[in-house]
């Protein structure tokens, strides 16, 4: 199995910062891909930043230039550093992995894997 352990959320006021954590552990054979996704109340899921294995990293237009995505490879733990908080980034926060997993002896088929999810409140 993969888990993945999601830290870092809570009650923020507008202007104001949180970094959340995302560490993967399990039988991990290889990651193609980790990033950070978001649900408000009502909507769907959205993607808010994705760095690639080879380091590529994308954003949602909404959080470019206050939010960073870093990555630290050894310990396999992304983290999202959240600057400038508007009361629109509130949401429940979703760590998401796609790779893939040993199974057996052999490497399993790419999947993706989800977090708990981290509640994040941007007040006004």
């Amino acid at each position: 199995q993969v888990q993945l352990v999601e830290s870092g959320g809570g009650l923020v006021q507008a202007g104001g910062s949180l970094r959340l954590s995302c560490a993967a552990s399990g039988n991990i054979f290889s990651i193609s891909a980790m990033g950070w996704y978001r649900q408000a109340p009502g909507k769907q899921r959205e993607l808010v930043a994705v760095m690639t294995s080879g380091g590529s990293t994308n954003y949602a237009d909404s959080v470019k230039g206050r939010f960073t995505f870093s990555r630290d490879n050894a310990k396999n733990t992304v983290y999202l550093q959240m600057n400038s908080l508007k009361p629109e980034d509130t949401g429940v926060y979703y760590c998401n992995v796609r790779g893939r997993r040993w199974d057996g002896a052999r490497p399993g088929k790419e999947d993706d894997y989800w977090g708990q999810g981290t509640q994040v409140t941007v007040s006004s």
